[in-house]
């Protein structure tokens, strides 16, 4: 994977890395990184289903490149596929370097959104905003 190129998806979240956000080793966390991903898909699954979502997996993380303190950090993200319950949501995370302002590739990955009702069980994902009057 080209950790060069342009983003895939829409910007749903960019912040900066920070101190506090850091391992032992002075890399930014990888479960920091992962915690943006999952929220970045999850202003998409959310307003892909225009009810409440819970996450229900994550598929194929790889880190290319370390994230550093000063990081500009962006996730783009975009529907990849709409299920009867479910959305796969591909997320792709880039950094603008600090000081250097080069644009890297750092990770991506696919999260899998479940839509669920006020009873906190699955419903369908509203299609053309319709939902199933049973399901309401």
């Amino acid at each position: 994977m080209d950790s060069h190129g342009e983003p895939k998806g829409e910007l749903v979240i960019r912040t900066i890395a920070m101190p506090a956000d850091t391992n032992p080793s002075g890399d930014i966390f990888g479960g920091w990184i992962m915690s943006q991903m999952d929220l970045g898909s999850g202003i998409v699954a959310l307003k892909t289903a225009k009810t409440r979502v819970v996450t229900v997996a994550m598929d194929g993380m790889s880190f290319l490149q370390p994230v550093r303190v000063g990081d500009r950090v962006a996730c783009y993200a975009s529907v990849e596929e709409v299920g009867r319950t479910s959305m796969r949501i591909p997320v792709e995370v880039w950094v603008e370097r600090y000081m250097t302002g080069e644009q890297v590739r750092v990770t991506e990955a696919v999260f899998t959104y479940v839509a669920l009702g006020v009873d906190g069980r699955p419903v369908p994902v509203v299609r053309d905003g319709l939902r199933d009057a049973a399901t309401r």
